[in-house]
């Protein structure tokens, strides 16, 4: 295996004020590097650049679109490079990419810039991605008071990188994992015998755990509402029946979570029914790269 640097400390001061935790970015990007290790070291850079040779790159984003990773692609070339290489951010976390400005440059040995590079552009690509898709949503239902909210529909490993990009992206997090809050589905409605069998378990067993019942029908939310809970889903609702379940709510203080069936076009028109979220997993799981590459300088 490998040895790689730490994280650096000023990089980790940047990730911890993005609400990322510096130990799981850097387990995050540790793992990524062994992978492209696994089997050797890179032998076309060893081969083909000489020993001691420094360059600068830029890392550049080749279309437009929204900002996240920057810091985290910073810290894949400090980790393979350590201190013999400099970073400058040029663009924070949740801003506009702009096609061919710099978003990062990096210098010292070329070597350690290019075995870097592939590991620092999947992960910068993927994260603004992930940024760019939210924001679309999020402009998408611009003035209807309710919020787009991702899913646990993640790549396993990425998640915690991944919920940050939603935020980068103007979105809000659903639950991180399955013990942060409680959400009762089909399968445990049905294990429990009921919506209100299950509500109750879940209250007993964790009542200090926030609370969410996904409904299939308008009766299923009546029987929500009279078990108390906080948030009711509405799974795959036809507009018409989402807007008598948000009069059902109204005054009880119960918040609405419109999710499946959902599109970027039909954003607008399910946000305007008065639900509190719309839940999207293709915020994770169906985001497109946002394409961005590594330019040495000649």
């Amino acid at each position: 295996m490998t040895e790689w640097y730490p994280l650096r400390p000023e990089l980790a001061d940047v990730l911890r004020d993005g609400g990322l935790d510096p130990a799981v970015v850097e387990e995050v990007i540790r793992r990524a590097l062994d992978e492209d290790l696994a089997l050797g070291p890179d032998v076309t850079t060893a081969a083909t650049v000489p020993a001691g040779a420094r360059a600068t790159g830029d890392v550049v984003p080749r279309s437009p679109g929204v900002l996240a990773g920057v810091p985290v692609a910073a810290a894949v070339f400090g980790l393979v490079g350590g201190d013999d290489v400099d970073v400058a951010l040029h663009a924070a976390d949740g801003m506009a990419a702009r096609t061919n400005a710099p978003v990062l440059t990096v210098e010292g040995p070329t070597r350690a810039l290019l075995t870097a590079e592939r590991t620092a552009l999947n992960l910068v690509g993927h994260l603004s991605g992930v940024a760019t898709v939210t924001r679309r949503w999020v402009d998408a239902v611009a003035g209807t008071g309710a919020a787009i909210r991702d899913t646990r529909k993640t790549i396993p490993g990425l998640r915690v990188l991944e919920k940050y990009a939603v935020r980068c992206g103007g979105g809000a997090n659903h639950r991180l994992a399955l013990g942060d809050a409680a959400l009762v589905k089909d399968n445990h409605v049905a294990a429990a015998g009921g919506i209100t069998a299950a509500v109750e378990a879940v209250r007993a067993a964790a009542p200090d755990v926030p609370l969410e019942v996904e409904c299939d029908t308008l009766d299923q939310v009546r029987e929500a509402i009279a078990a108390g809970v906080e948030l009711v889903l509405l799974d795959n609702f036809p507009l018409a029946d989402t807007r008598t379940a948000v009069e059902l709510v109204r005054g009880t203080g119960v918040r609405l979570e419109a999710s499946g069936g959902l599109s970027l076009e039909r954003a607008a028109e399910v946000a305007a029914t008065g639900v509190d979220y719309l839940a999207v997993g293709a915020l994770t799981h169906s985001a497109p790269v946002l394409d961005l590459g590594f330019d040495l300088r000649g």
